[in-house]
Parts: structure tokens; sequence; C-alpha cells
């Protein structure tokens, strides 16, 4: 289905494009990636690129490719392509009309967001999309965001975000920077942006539906955060240094944590009903823990255990193509611990296999958004059926 050549070519309609350069270059990575997914009626293009890149050369190149394409997209901590897993590359989906319509916005300054800020760009970007699809009916437009995962404001970006949409359904990731933890970015505008979101909202007659995944249950081994600081630091759990008590609930010595041992035994916390993943980043000096959500004094954190993630997102996939046929493309957001865990337990390749099987494009990010929520260790996704005839 995807021959291995240089820009990739993925034409499973005339309205949805898809392709990867694995080019080293910008500039030659640039050009393979628009000759994959060009269209003469290309409307928006959302792409993916690893931050290994020159990202100043990157994106003139492709501001000069498109024109007046919209381009949206963001730096990763690995790309899912036509060819599956890769890391290094540029990947991602054209969007073309009559089919697709689309209008995106940035949202700066992240570290003083205004909740009325937030506001007046989701609206105004609705008001733009309504101009251009007067008759636009409920459910035929959902919206894809890309937040700076340095940024450490992405609950308050989803939620802020997700309340000014309406009846728009929101997903989308965290951008990454391959586990430098220094700097990510996202592009709108021509440019790339720090300490920013970008915010996509498509149109399409097309059928769609957004889901997510997780492979994890409840152990019952519970901890309570006892101390924790407003940078996503927990200073305490059980009244104890974190590191420590978390070691000592797992099992292990303090001295052996590490993001596979993360991705191993990740933490839950319960809302609505429903667990949802807080992701340990990384261990301090202090025997804190840095996590990749926000993380308040209180709450009652349950260790879990791992499922068999082949399985899950194997019995994802027939669920879905049970209820929406004739998938175009699904553009998933990966949480970059399920890779790690992938690559611990050998079943990457299988896993690539599977997404590369269902027409996944996307990228390893630092945390998914699934509508209002900021959540980890999670596969979130967008999946595009085929209007029938």
């Amino acid at each position: 289905m995807y021959p291995a050549a240089p820009g990739e070519l993925a034409k499973e309609t005339a309205q949805i494009t898809t392709g990867v350069s694995c080019a080293q270059d910008a500039v030659t990575a640039a050009r393979e990636f628009f000759e994959a997914v060009r269209h003469p009626d290309l409307d928006t293009v959302l792409f993916f690129c690893s931050p290994q890149y020159n990202l100043a050369e990157l994106g003139a190149e492709l501001n000069a490719l498109f024109g007046d394409v919209h381009l949206v997209g963001c730096t990763t901590a690995g790309e899912i392509t036509p060819r599956g897993y890769i890391e290094g590359s540029i990947t991602g989906v054209g969007f073309s009309a009559p089919d697709f319509t689309a209008v995106s916005e940035v949202i700066e300054n992240l570290k003083d967001l205004s909740i009325a800020t937030v506001r007046e760009v989701v609206q105004g970007a609705i008001a733009r999309l309504d101009q251009k699809v007067p008759d636009r009916a409920p459910g035929t437009t959902f919206a894809f965001v890309m937040i700076d995962g340095m940024s450490q404001q992405e609950e308050q970006v989803a939620s802020s975000v997700f309340n000014a949409l309406g009846d728009i359904p929101l997903l989308g990731g965290s951008a990454g920077d391959d586990l430098s933890y220094v700097a990510s970015y996202v592009f709108q505008n021509g440019r790339f942006h720090s300490a920013s979101a970008a915010l996509l909202l498509v149109h399409t007659k097309h059928p769609f539906k957004i889901f997510k995944t997780e492979h994890f249950s409840s152990t019952g081994k519970k901890m309570v955060v006892t101390a924790a600081g407003s940078d996503r630091r927990v200073e305490e759990l059980n009244a104890v240094p974190a590191a420590r008590e978390y070691a000592r609930v797992i099992g292990l010595p303090k001295e052996e944590l590490n993001p596979l041992v993360f991705a191993a035994h990740p933490l839950v916390v319960r809302v609505g009903g429903e667990y949802h993943v807080r992701s340990i980043q990384r261990v301090n000096e202090d025997d804190s823990l840095s996590f990749l959500c926000a993380i308040d004094e209180g709450i009652v954190l349950t260790v879990a255990e791992s499922g068999d993630i082949v399985q899950d997102l194997a019995s994802q996939f027939d669920e879905l193509r049970s209820s929406l046929n004739n998938i175009q493309v699904i553009i998933g957001c990966d949480c970059i611990l399920r890779r790690l865990e992938m690559e611990r337990k050998e079943v990457k390749s299988a896993i690539s296999e599977i997404l590369l099987g269902n027409k996944v494009i996307g990228f390893s990010t630092y945390g998914e958004q699934y509508h209002s929520m900021h959540v980890n260790q999670t596969f979130t996704a967008v999946a595009i059926g085929l209007e029938a005839d």
C-alpha cells in the first residue's frame, strides 16, 4: 500500500493525502513531503516533524512550497508515518476541498494564559469557519489542538478551549522534543512558536469518530499526594519523599527508577468514574517526582498494572471498523511512554504494523488532550471515514 520511496504518497481518496520524508536535510525533507501530499485543491496540511530538523529552514521551505495552504503542525518525540513508527522524519495529512474546510489559530503566551483570551481566539476561529461554511451542521466539525509540551499549561488550555467550542469535540497532543525536555514547538501562521498552542478546526462531509484507549487496570495500591508544587512536582507521597515512596510501593530500589519503569508502573487518578493516567517524567535530586501533568495535594494516586498493549490496540481498531466504514485516515496522538513500553516489551514492530494497517498518521506526544482533559499514556485519535454515495 505504501511504496518505500522518498516523499511517499498514499492517496486513498482524492481529498486526503498522506506522506512522509526521512531526509535529514530540512529543505529536502520539506520538498519530499510537499510532493507526497500535494493536491490541486489542497486546503490544509497537518504535519508532525522531528525536532532534529533546523526548524527555521524547515518552516521557510514549507511556507514557500505550500503558499496559501493552511499549515499547522508541531515537533514530536517520534512520528507515526505511512511506514509505521519513525524518528527523524516529517509526516502528515493533507485535506482538500470541497470535502474539507479548515481554519487555524495560535494561542500564545501560555505562561500568562487568560481564559477570556482563549475564548476570544476560539470563537474567532469558529466565526471564520462559519463564514466559509455558512450551513455548517452539528457533528461535521472537530477540533485538533497541539500544545507546547514544555509549557505545563495543557490542563488549562484543554479545559478552556473545550468550554469555548460548544458542540465541537476536541482532541490533540502535546508537542515533544525527543525526550530532551528542553524546548518543543507548534507551527501556525507561518512559523514555529514556543509557549503556545495551535488550534485547527476541520469541517468535513465525511463521518468521523474521536476515541482514546489505554491498557491499564488498577492494582489497589494507593498513595496520597501530601506535598506538591505548582510546577507539576510532587514532593511527598504518604508524607514520605515521593520517589522513595513510589519505589517502595512498586517494589523496586529508588536507584532503578527511570522512564521505562514509569511506563510499566503508571499512576492513575479516578475522575468521573474513570481512571486516567498521570505519568511521571523524572526523579529529581531531592527525591521529588516531576509529572507530565498537574498534580494537586490531596489527590489519591493508584498504581496501575499494564495489560496487553498489542491486543488492546488491535481490539480498539476492530471495534472502530465495525462502527465506521471505509476509514480513510486516523490521526493519532500516542504518548511517548507507550512507545517506551513497547520497546521494553519488544512489541514496537507489532504495534507499528497495526498502526500502518489502520492508516494511522500522527506522533509520539508528551501528553494527550481528550475533550476537556489532559491525559497521559493513552492513544487518542480521530478516525475519518468515507461518506456513503
